[in-house]
């Protein structure tokens, strides 16, 4: 089976070294440094004009916790609509109970929103009650992916957890491995869990253009600096795509 590298990207110029670099397919997202939330239809439609691979769409309303109200719920299901209707390859989703499972009734609506195009369950799944369960209802509900660093802060501390998932999907699903990931894992990590698909950013720090610079004025968190514009690097895309052929 061919290995597939998905690029995480949240800007038009990281698509482009995304693409350039040898990703598969794109997860396109608007604020990657808060974990991703959905991006505006502008980008992606520029996106689409420079990538000529699948894009899914993440589809995340707000930074936080993945336990909705009615309201947000609504946003999420309009925004599935809007993106397939925009010709999008697929939308990555997620949404949780209180008490720590998936949301399954509303999850069962976002599949059927969506319609027949891929679906992705996103790292909501790294902080459910139970993974096995909820590997279980995905199957059920018709998702087609888990994105997933086995419920840890990277995939190599999750790789247990991971290898069972990949055991456990039986084919039926695809385990999608994030967190972390870059050349330097990859082939350690298929060893070790033989999952052979891999979810990166591959970013690095760019500076600013700005030559004036208004200090201690913030425009949103106090730890993250204004003057720092996380990119997808190319060639570190290319690393992880020969890393992947080579397996």
């Amino acid at each position: 089976m061919k290995g597939l590298l998905e690029v995480c990207v949240d800007s038009v110029a990281s698509a482009v070294s995304a693409y350039k670099g040898g990703a598969d397919r794109l997860e396109f997202c608007s604020d990657l440094v808060i974990g991703g939330i959905t991006p505006t239809l502008a980008m992606y439609d520029e996106v689409k004009k420079v990538a000529p691979i699948p894009v899914n769409v993440l589809i995340r309303p707000r930074f936080a916790d993945f336990c909705y109200d009615e309201y947000e719920k609504q946003v999420i299901l309009n925004e599935i609509k809007m993106f397939k209707d925009r010709g999008a390859n697929g939308v990555v989703i997620g949404a949780l109970l209180p008490n720590g499972e998936l949301d399954v009734e509303f999850m069962k609506e976002c599949v059927a929103c969506a319609d027949g195009i891929d679906v992705t369950l996103h790292r909501a799944f790294d902080v459910c009650k139970d993974p096995f369960k909820a590997l279980e209802q995905a199957k059920e509900i018709g998702i087609n992916t888990i994105l997933t660093s086995g419920q840890q802060s990277n995939c190599v501390k999750g790789k247990d957890l991971i290898k069972q998932l990949v055991e456990k999907a039986n084919g039926e699903i695809d385990i999608l491995v994030g967190a972390g990931v870059d050349d330097t894992i990859i082939k350690q990590m298929y060893d070790d869990t033989k999952a052979t698909s891999y979810h990166m950013s591959g970013k690095i720090i760019k500076q600013s253009d700005m030559i004036y610079r208004k200090e201690n004025v913030p425009m949103g968190l106090d730890s993250l600096s204004e003057f720092e514009i996380y990119l997808t690097d190319e060639e570190k895309i290319r690393k992880a795509r020969e890393v992947i052929d080579s397996i």
